[in-house]
């Protein structure tokens, strides 16, 4: 764990050099429901705002604060907002941008989100490689959009990350409509109560369990 000062908050961050990968998901669906017990902020770094648009859809307040932040000089401030228990930022599709270093360099744990197949995780595996633990800061891959139907192709995956020494969740997310759909509606995961929601929100509750041990460590 990174050394933070007393009273600052842990600054989880969600990133992947490529778009399309589940992380703006994922840091709504971690947000939700950590912030059922903690006091959230996240902050959308990622200038396409996505995050931001998903959040203004919504018609009620989603139980966590948001902020879009693009500055480093802003973002470095981060580690100094003593209000909050956790800040969890959504990052640009962009491993050389200056926001996403800045965020690297404060981060007490990198979630790193991509799907299960081959070319996806040959890129990540670089990226970890030249990126993440050069940094030395605390991480796991997250299998996203993982077919239900193909299950074994997220193991393998995780087999796969594990022998080249990358530490992964156990727990991995499934492709379902429920994501797509909740965004469409504003909506937390947690709060959508379409078909596979459920399924949607348990796997997300499995990832912050995991997420839960390795940062209050």
């Amino acid at each position: 764990m990174a050394n933070s000062p007393k009273n600052s908050p842990k600054i989880v961050v969600v990133t992947n050099g490529k778009g399309g990968v589940g992380k703006t998901t994922t840091a709504i669906a971690l947000a939700g429901i950590l912030a059922q017990d903690t006091k959230v902020l996240v902050v959308d770094a990622d200038v396409q705002g996505s995050l931001s648009w998903w959040v203004g859809r919504s018609d009620k307040n989603m139980g966590f604060d948001i902020a879009k932040e693009v500055d480093p000089t802003h973002l470095k401030k981060l580690p100094k907002l003593s209000s909050y228990d956790l800040v969890l930022v959504d990052t640009p599709p962009a491993l050389h941008s200056q926001a996403l270093a800045t965020v690297v360099a404060i981060a007490d744990y990198l979630v790193l989100p991509t799907p299960p197949a081959p070319m996806d995780l040959t890129a990540l595996i670089e990226t970890v490689k030249s990126t993440v633990r050069p940094a030395q800061v605390p991480h796991r891959v997250l299998l996203t959009r993982v077919d239900p139907r193909c299950l074994n192709e997220a193991l393998e995956a995780q087999n796969t990350l594990l022998e080249v020494g990358v530490p992964v969740f156990h727990a991995f997310v499934r492709a379902y409509k429920a994501h797509e759909r909740a965004a469409l509606e504003g909506k937390l995961v947690t709060e959508w109560k379409g078909k596979n929601a459920r399924e949607a929100e348990a796997d997300y509750r499995r990832v912050v369990d995991e997420l839960r041990r390795d940062i209050l460590k």
